[in-house]
Order: C-alpha cells, then structure tokens, then sequence
C-alpha cells in the first residue's frame, strides 16, 4: 500500500501563509454577508459566489499541495496557481467594489455593521491574492511557467475584462442596432476566446506541442489584438454616445451607464494588450538577442 507523504513545508512557506489569511478572509466575507442575507439580485449573487468560489479553489490548491499531488496532475500547476491568484484578485476586488456600492447605502439599519465588515474582509482577501500574485510571479528571464509572467498574467487580465464587457452588453438591445456596435462585441468576442484558448493550453501543457515558433505568434497575436481593440476603441463611444446624451434619471442599472462601463472597460484591455504586447516582443527578440 503506498505511503502518502505529507509536505508540511507547503504551509509555511511565504505563499503558504498568504493562502491561509486568503481562506479564512473570503470564508469571514461571505459568512459576514450570509449572516445579513442582503446579498439579492445578481450583483449581490455575484459577490457571494466570488468569495465561496475563491474559498473553495485556495482550500483545494492548500490540500493538493499538502499531499504533494500537484506532481500528479496532468497539467501545469505553477501556471493553474499563478492564474487562479490573478483571477481571483480581479474577481475579489471587482467584488469589494461593487458589494458596498450596492448594498452598504444610508438605509441598511442595524446590518450595516455586517455588511461594512464584510467590505473590508474582502478588501484585505483582494490584498492577499495580490501579494499571492507578487510571490508566484516570475522573476526577469525566468520563462518556464508562462502563466507567471507580465505577459501571462495580463492574458488573465484581458480575459477577465472581456467578461466583465460581456456582462454589461447582455441585454441584446445596445448592439443589434448599427453595424459599427455588431463589428465591437465582433472584437471583444474573437479577441477573448483566443485569450481564453492560450491561457487552457498553457495550463494543459498543449502549447510545446504546436508545431511552430509559438513566441512570434503570441507576439504577432497581440499586436493583431491591439489594432483589434483600437478599431473599438473609436467605435463604440461613436456609435452610442452620439446623439445620446445621459438621460437626467439614470440609475445604476441605466443602460446609458453600462455603455459607459463598456466604454472604459475597452480602453483597460487595449492599454492591457499594449503593455503585453511590449513586454512579449521584448521577451522574445531582446532577451533572446542578448
């Protein structure tokens, strides 16, 4: 009968340590916001489910390390630890944000209390993940997990934001009306499916099998994705802000602010693609000249 050796060494290392206060603050926020049971529409769904989702993802990568099965797994487990602590920074803070924003207003009453601790519960679990993040990342010339670089990272990033256009667009009525609108949610959908496809096969560790210089062709990617994007950039504000202006009663669930949101979202992802861009192109002709 084989002999499961435990690797007591994965609980008090640096990344460790930062895993248990990443485990016990999103398990307190989503305790927090239970106990007050206001966490109703699908703003407060999405705050509960970043914090379970994110409790449940670090106890399993806690427990699969103790028992040193990471080495077993038919994937690449540097690139699944690094994405995971970069997406749930994203979804964590996009979460602290958005949780008191909706809910902690002047009329809560008594479950305020809850609902503030809560607040900053995940504001601290944000600030763990993104010291996970500075621990995991890959130093300079260090290439053997990808999913741990700049450029790595800001492929989580870009898929990321992509989703977060993709919520506020849902309603088919904002994109249907003009060609130019069709041509951006065109844009935003091939660019984060690709973004998607290369962070799966780099964590499947399918990459090394593609029959061709992979580098060049992240490299030739993003730059494709940049003009992409730049193309949206211009657009979309065109097409719906023109003749447009923000009606005098709009709310948060407006439509007008959503377009907004879209807007501001396009300009990170673009300014996201750019920066990959430079810092792959350096990666692969300066470092390599050198």
């Amino acid at each position: 009968m084989p002999v499961i050796e435990l690797n007591f060494r994965s609980l008090i290392i640096p990344v460790g340590i930062v895993r248990f206060f990443e485990i016990f603050l999103s398990c307190t926020a989503f305790s927090l916001v239970a106990a007050s049971n206001h966490f109703q529409g699908p703003y407060g769904a999405w705050c509960m489910f970043t914090w379970c989702f994110c409790f449940i993802v670090s106890v399993l990568i806690v427990v699969v390390e103790l028992f040193g099965f990471s080495e077993k797994l038919p994937l690449s487990w540097d690139d699944f630890t690094s994405a995971f602590a970069m997406l749930a920074a994203l979804m964590v803070f996009t979460s602290s944000i958005m949780y008191p924003s909706t809910f902690l207003t002047g009329s809560c009453s008594g479950i305020c209390a809850y609902q503030a601790a809560a607040t900053a519960m995940s504001c601290i679990c944000f600030i763990a993940y993104a010291i996970e993040v500075g621990l995991t990342r890959a130093r300079p010339g260090d290439i053997s997990s990808f999913l741990a670089t700049v450029p790595g990272l800001l492929k989580v990033f870009e898929a990321y934001v992509a989703c977060l256009i993709f919520s506020l667009v849902s309603d088919p009525k904002p994109y249907k009306i003009e060609p130019g609108q069709q041509w951006c949610i065109a844009v935003y959908s091939i660019c984060f499916i690709v973004t998607l496809l290369i962070i799966i096969l780099t964590i499947g560790r399918c990459l090394t099998y593609i029959p061709f210089p992979l580098e060049k062709v992240l490299v030739g990617y993003n730059a494709l994705a940049v003009l992409l994007y730049l193309t949206a950039a211009i657009i979309w504000p065109i097409f719906n802000f023109r003749g447009n202006p923000r009606p005098s009663s709009c709310d948060s669930s407006c439509s007008w602010n959503k377009l907004l949101g879209v807007t501001f979202l396009t300009f990170f992802n673009l300014i996201a693609y750019i920066i990959d861009l430079v810092y792959s192109s350096k990666m692969v002709f300066v470092t390599r000249t050198a």
